[in-house]
């Protein structure tokens, strides 16, 4: 079984060396694609040197900053076409720690979705963030859960690992958000589709080095986001109601094996 992480960097340099190491380190055999959005820093040009030192590391550039959705959707479609059965996504900062990796994708064996959560027993933020941003944090997840219906406990998490399955029946050129937000709406999609999620336990911790990609407008595109998800959820049971059972959208419980 192939396993694939792929890791968007914007200015990640400082990171990236010791970020890829570590996944390469790991006893799973994992392989890498750098999603590099032509990075000031010279991101892209490291990644290319980690990728002439060892054949496991790939490298997408891009002609610029384009969002955090569509690299994932670029890193995608180049996993699924270098046979990729197992895609991890997690972010480049060391805030999603490699060492959580084996147990994210052993949940695929049984889910078809794997999510390394702050929101189960064993998981949570480290002791440096503020209770500010912890509220801000949990309200936000349980803002998403009540609107659209998810099931699984943390719905804004990026650490996540997909069947090979999973995205070859998603649209992903349909999918309308492109920032942080596409993390909402993929989850959204694979619940539609009725796709089940295991959750690990891990904690979130500040990025080590470097400044912060989520900005105010960030937040206010994934509120957009969500809001317009909720309606045209409400318009199709409404739909549903009027014309019948759906055959397809059907929400499974987290909880429930395959």
């Amino acid at each position: 079984m192939k396993t694939t992480v792929i890791v968007p960097t914007y200015n990640e340099r400082e990171n990236l060396a010791d970020l890829v190491g570590q996944i390469l380190d790991l006893d799973i055999g994992a392989h890498v694609i750098v999603v590099d959005d032509n990075s000031p820093d010279g991101t892209g040009e490291l990644a290319d040197e980690l990728a002439a030192r060892n054949g496991r590391i790939r490298v997408v550039h891009r002609r610029g900053k384009l969002g955090l959705g569509t690299a994932y959707v670029a890193g995608f479609k180049q996993a699924l076409a270098e046979g990729a059965d197992r895609v991890v996504t997690m972010d480049a900062d060391f805030s999603h720690n490699p060492r959580y990796i084996p147990a994210l994708v052993s949940l695929t064996d049984r889910y078809h979705v794997g999510i390394g959560s702050r929101y189960v027993p064993g998981g949570g933020v480290m002791a440096n963030w503020g209770m500010h941003r912890k509220l801000l944090s949990w309200g936000a997840n349980h803002f998403v859960r009540l609107i659209l219906g998810l099931k699984a406990r943390d719905c804004t998490a990026g650490f996540r690992c997909y069947r090979r399955e999973v995205l070859q029946n998603i649209d992903l050129d349909r999918i309308f958000s492109n920032g942080y937000s596409f993390l909402i709406e993929m989850m959204y999609k694979c619940q539609r589709l009725g796709y089940t999620f295991g959750e690990t336990p891990i904690l979130f911790e500040n990025r080590r080095r470097g400044d912060s990609k989520i900005s105010q407008k960030e937040i206010y595109k994934a509120m957009y986001t969500v809001l317009r998800l909720g309606v045209g959820r409400l318009l199709f049971w409404r739909k549903c109601d009027r014309y019948g059972t759906p055959t397809h959208g059907i929400e499974l419980d987290t909880d429930n094996p395959l």
